[in-house]
């Protein structure tokens, strides 16, 4: 199970801080760290902060986009402490491991933390399945980004090793990239038909997101409907 989950930081500011994350990834027997447009990597100070987690860092994967990041992944979890205008499938850590373990272990997964001033932005949010949320003390609910991967690993590890009963899945889960197109594929048909106003969009879209990434559509799901899509468009263009 944890050989199938990978920890994304996005925009990270210090090195040191992505140092402290593979220290506590490793001690939890997570290995795949991916990082999006850190400030600084590689870096002495996240060395010297890895302590003893330097093959973390030597297998670290940099890339410039979220996309890029999670592209193959199936399913996809923000971690955050704000509670969004429009609020996200939602649940806590432990939660969170003991659906992955039941449902989406032999998937790949990505666990997001966004950079330390700010967390994770509306629209990354938008990418993920499910927001995860550390129930820490509301009058001071500010982890550092170690310790809230910390936190999100100690409950993955615990899952991995419980004797819980796993549904294995028939049909292979629609990957982020196989999404993302769908989603293009849909706003461009809403916007043929006249249904979603482009230069007012409101949130649309967004809601329309949360659907469908909260039905986990498997890959086959996918392109039933995208046919549909192709459908109508077809049928429009004889009209």
């Amino acid at each position: 199970m944890l050989d199938h989950i990978r920890i994304v930081l996005i925009k990270t500011s210090h090195p040191g801080n992505i140092g402290s994350v593979a220290r506590a990834m490793k001690t939890m027997g997570l290995k795949r760290l991916y990082l999006v447009s850190p400030n600084q990597f590689p870096h002495d100070k996240a060395n010297e902060m890895a302590s003893g987690a330097g093959d973390i860092l030597d297998q670290t994967i940099v890339v410039t986009s979220l996309a890029e990041a999670i592209t193959d992944c199936s399913f996809v979890v923000g971690a955050s402490a704000r509670i969004r205008t429009i609020p996200w499938p939602f649940c806590e850590p432990r939660v969170m491991a003991s659906k992955i373990k039941q449902e989406y272990k032999n998937n790949q997964i990505a666990i997001l933390f966004g950079c330390e001033q700010s967390g994770l932005s509306n629209e990354e949010l938008e990418s993920c399945h499910l927001h995860v949320q550390i129930p820490a003390d509301a009058a001071y609910s500010s982890l550092n980004i170690a310790a809230a991967v910390q936190v999100i690993a100690y409950e993955l590890r615990l899952a991995s090793l419980a004797s819980i009963p796993s549904t294995e899945n028939t049909e292979y889960l629609a990957t982020m990239e196989e999404m993302e197109n769908f989603f293009i594929h849909l706003q461009q048909v809403l916007v043929e038909i006249d249904f979603l106003k482009i230069h007012a969009p409101r949130k649309l879209m967004t809601r329309l997101r949360r659907f469908f990434l909260r039905a986990q559509p498997d890959q086959m799901e996918v392109n039933m409907l995208r046919g549909m899509l192709t459908a109508i468009q077809e049928t429009r263009n004889k009209s």
